[in-house]
């Protein structure tokens, strides 16, 4: 059976079913996604093609940060802060900071919290989506809501941001592959 055939037999997904396919395609995409860049040169890695975060480089940094950020605001855990190779914390300043400037410490970074990624939406429950998250952003300002707001928003914001890195890597001349959901879910 495919992994996405109990839900069709069982009828529609609830929203804890919904994190953990979204935690699994988020898990499938930047594995694609970090092949196509992989071959890559780090010249074309790096330069400024336009996107929102500059570079390929860039925009894949980001998308660690807001993972780390939002993590951690979720679980309160310190596990999901991003550190450097010798175990220290890196303290995000900004969303456009470079916390790799290695590929291969971003590609080794990036898969390990994608494998934490998995493990807590697999540990996620019905009292955990409901909660009231209370957090402040990067400018300091104070948010209130229930939890699964930000989980869908975390999810949602992958997703969009690698819909960015896929359409620079088109434009330097690599193909990403498929990048659809349903494909993820039907294997």
């Amino acid at each position: 059976m495919a992994s996405g055939d109990a839900v069709w037999q069982h009828g529609a997904m609830s929203l804890i079913e919904h994190y953990r396919a979204m935690a699994r395609y988020n898990l499938w995409m930047n594995e694609r996604l970090y092949a196509a860049c992989a071959k890559l040169s780090e010249v074309d890695r790096r330069r400024d093609v336009g996107g929102f975060f500059g570079s390929v480089h860039g925009a894949l940094n980001h998308i660690l940060l807001a993972d780390c950020a939002w993590l951690i605001r979720l679980t309160r855990d310190d596990q999901y802060r991003a550190r450097s190779a010798d175990g220290q914390v890196i303290q995000i300043k900004s969303l456009d900071q470079i916390l790799y400037e290695d590929f291969a410490d971003l590609s080794a970074n990036r898969s390990s919290l994608d494998q934490k990624i998995c493990t807590w939406a697999e540990a996620l429950s019905e009292a955990a989506t409901s909660a009231t998250l209370e957090y402040k952003d990067s400018r300091g300002t104070p948010y209130s809501h229930p939890a699964w707001y930000a989980m869908s928003h975390m999810f949602n914001h992958q997703t969009h941001h690698r819909g960015q890195v896929t359409a620079l890597l088109f434009q330097l001349g690599q193909d990403p592959g498929i990048t659809d959901l349903a494909v993820m879910l039907r294997a």
